[in-house]
């Protein structure tokens, strides 16, 4: 192999790691000897440096690390301050409606009612701040019981649940139908 191809596998071991990764694990896994290894990185280091590259190697006793140049922090800042935009999938507002109906509810009657695992979904909402934990049930196992937050009325533009629209009779037999219809369609196949 070639020095270049060894600088590509430290390159890909610093940035996979995320941490600092000892000189003689890095030896040991390319297969050449601790003084070689470390020449290979110090000559990484002044071409990074040469190239004015976003990120530098650190040498943190004995080990090597990946990091960001100080100069590129100001920058890491801005794009950590900027909100993050949350995506609300159709899993994801299934589970919300669920929740914001039926709360407090439990994982399991979430489930109940939508036939599949929700874990990732509340969860999903959780890190949101769109629901809840309110608690738990009084039964075998206590479950969490979930709810939604202030931050769910506020993104909807409520005042209290009670303010979320209500089914008429006729549209939930309408959606009766339709979930039969779709259930009759999915048998045939």
């Amino acid at each position: 192999m070639k020095d270049k191809n060894y600088k590509a596998i430290i390159e890909g071991i610093l940035f996979s790691m995320g941490e600092s990764v000892e000189l003689e694990k890095i030896a040991s896994v390319i297969e050449l000897d601790k003084k070689k290894t470390k020449a290979l990185i110090e000559e990484m280091r002044k071409e990074w440096d040469d190239e004015g590259r976003g990120v530098s190697i650190m040498e943190l006793d004995g080990s090597y690390q990946m990091c960001t140049r100080p100069e590129i922090y100001e920058y890491l800042i801005k794009i950590a301050k900027q909100p993050k935009k949350r995506v609300l999938t159709d899993v994801l507002l299934e589970t919300l409606s669920i929740i914001a109906y039926k709360q407090p509810v439990t994982k399991m009657e979430i489930e109940k009612i939508r036939g599949v695992s929700s874990d990732h979904a509340v969860n999903k909402l959780v890190e949101y701040n769109l629901v809840c934990e309110l608690g738990r049930l009084d039964a075998p196992g206590r479950p969490l019981l979930f709810g939604t937050t202030e931050e769910f009325l506020r993104s909807f533009g409520v005042q209290s649940i009670d303010e979320l629209p209500v089914l008429s009779p006729v549209q939930v037999e309408e959606f009766k139908q339709e979930a039969e219809e779709e259930m009759h369609v999915k048998l045939d196949l």
